[in-house]
C-alpha cells in the first residue's frame, strides 16, 4: 500500500510546522476560512430574489397662502 499512515501524517505536519511557522500557519487557515464564508455568502445572494428599490419622489413645497388685500369702503358698497 501506498498510502499515508498516521506517522507519516505526523512526520508532514512537523515539517510543515517548521518551514512556515506557527503564526504564519494559522494567518493562512485564517484567509482561508475568510474565503470560504465569502463563497457561502456570495452563492446564497444568488437565492435570495433581487429587490429593486423604486426612485425616490420629488415632494413638492406647499403653495403660499394667497393673501386678498383688503377691501376699501368702496369697493364693499359699505359707503352708500
Amino acid at each position: 500500500m501506498m498510502g499515508l499512515s498516521l506517522p507519516h501524517l505526523l512526520v508532514v505536519a512537523l515539517v510543515v510546522l517548521v518551514l512556515f511557522g506557527k503564526g504564519r500557519i494559522s494567518e493562512m487557515m485564517g484567509d482561508f476560512g475568510k474565503g470560504i464564508k465569502s463563497f457561502k455568502d456570495g452563492m446564497n445572494e444568488d437565492d435570495k430574489p433581487k429587490t429593486v428599490t423604486p426612485p425616490a419622489q420629488i415632494t413638492q413645497a406647499p403653495a403660499a397662502p394667497v393673501v386678498e388685500p383688503a377691501k376699501t369702503p368702496s369697493e364693499t358698497g359699505a359707503g352708500q
